[in-house]
């Protein structure tokens, strides 16, 4: 009888053990797409878009890649969205000459206060940096401008990965935004003669 109880008891405990192994992690986060169709695009005098990409990765500490939305996607997206071809000759031309989040380790608090000290363990530097050109060599016509957005963030040492996921979608959106914002204003004001009413 205590065999059997022990052996119950036995079963039971491996059983919470596997129940436990067997526990799904949690789900990953949904971002919303980072989209400009809730606003108005801008046309202008060029027969079509193209979208160069010109940024190298910033070697092994360039975290971009691996984002839920990495920051060049959002400037394809945002060209997509925003500039229309509204004309018979010529081209815009989106380069994106910079696209990096670089992360950098934090120095962490040493000794016994460490131990109970959450450090901030690690610093996210996003850099933006995209040219907007018109060229019409048959009018012998152009222009340019460009902008640059940046945003730094840091995580404590003991953030998940969903945490540092939203962490990282948090850079990436407020970077675009800020780029849609500039650039839209630096379009108005020095292509003026290429935007169509």
């Amino acid at each position: 009888m205590t065999f059997a109880m022990h052996r119950r008891g036995l079963l039971l405990g491996l059983s919470v053990i596997l129940l436990a192994a067997c526990a799904t992690p949690p789900p990953s986060p949904q971002f919303p797409q980072l989209t400009f169709t809730h606003v108005p695009s801008i046309k202008l005098d060029a027969r079509r878009l193209t979208i160069v990409d010109d940024y190298k990765t910033a070697g092994r500490s360039d975290v971009s890649q691996g984002m839920p939305v990495p920051p060049a996607v959002a400037v394809h997206q945002w060209a997509n969205d925003r500039l229309v071809p509204a004309g018979n000759s010529g081209q815009i031309v989106v380069t994106i000459t910079e696209a990096s989040v670089i992360e950098t380790a934090l120095e962490k608090t040493k000794g016994v206060r460490g131990v109970v000290t959450t450090d901030q363990s690690e610093r996210y530097d996003g850099r933006l940096a995209v040219k907007v050109e018109i060229r019409d060599t048959a009018a012998r016509r152009g222009g340019d401008v460009s902008a640059v957005a940046t945003r730094s963030r840091t995580v404590a040492e003991n953030v998940s990965l969903n945490q540092r996921d939203k962490v990282w979608f948090e850079i990436t959106e407020s970077m675009i935004q800020d780029l849609d914002r500039e650039l839209e204003k630096a379009i108005g004001q020095f292509l003026q003669p290429f935007v169509v009413r």
